[in-house]
């Protein structure tokens, strides 16, 4: 009996060890996180996505970047092709950025939104009317916003209004990712890293910059053909990156 009473007594307290340690390493969450977390749930739960992969060869625009910045005086990252990309091919494909209601309504105004990892935690900053602003606008604007997202200096106005979202890992050395849908939006781009792969076209062997691309899309207004029509326009923009600019 006593050694019943022993082991129950040496249960009870590797429980109570257990639970204040857990307690004792716990890490809040912050108010952004909290805010990312709740609204994630909601998309997963209300918007049915299906998901698309591609690769872009994005050779002659990575040797395009450094005469561009000569060229405007301004840095141009991958993330503004891509938003000037995605900008063209929803004028393009307009059901890309539209809303689930009565009427299927499609979106007066193509806004992307791009994910900026901020100390306070990850913010999305959206350029308005991209589709309306030059490669130059668009990298300038992302740079301000971006310098803004991680200085906490964000207005409300510019974090609202996205209609189609971004999301980069690729400077992580992330190869492929699977984005969420945000809840204003019902698509997301998310691009990986861009590595050297040995492409044979023509007959003609040759090392190229690969980035694979994920396309997420609300099932409920966006087929998957028409999602991949909208993909394959953005890859085949990036592989001819002069008419971006």
């Amino acid at each position: 009996f006593e050694s019943c009473i022993a082991h129950l007594q040496m249960f009870i307290f590797s429980k109570v060890f257990i639970r204040r340690k857990i307690q004792m390493n716990n890490i809040p969450l912050t108010k952004i996180q909290k805010l990312i977390s709740s609204r994630m749930l909601q998309s997963k739960r209300t918007k049915p996505s299906f998901y698309l992969e591609s690769k872009a060869d994005i050779t002659e625009l990575m040797a395009l970047r450094p005469r561009l910045k000569k060229k405007f005086g301004v840095k141009i990252t991958t993330n503004a092709f891509f938003i000037r990309a995605m900008a063209i091919a929803a004028k393009k494909y307009p059901v890309m950025i539209g809303a689930v209601c009565e009427n299927n309504d499609v979106a007066d105004c193509i806004n992307v939104g791009f994910a900026v990892n901020a100390p306070q935690g990850l913010v999305v900053p959206v350029i308005k009317n991209a589709d309306q602003k030059t490669l130059a606008q668009i990298a300038a604007e992302e740079a301000a916003l971006t310098e803004k997202a991680r200085s906490n200096e964000l207005t409300l106005d510019q974090v609202e209004g996205e209609t189609i979202a971004l999301s980069n890992l690729g400077a992580y050395g992330i190869d492929s990712f699977l984005g969420i849908v945000p809840p204003t939006a019902n698509t997301i781009l998310a691009v990986g890293n861009a590595d050297n792969e040995v492409v044979c076209e023509n007959g003609e062997i040759s090392a190229r910059k690969i980035a694979s691309m994920s396309l997420a899309a609300d099932s409920q207004i966006i087929s998957e053909i028409y999602a991949a029509q909208f993909l394959s326009f953005i890859v085949e923009q990036l592989r001819q990156p002069q008419q971006l600019t």
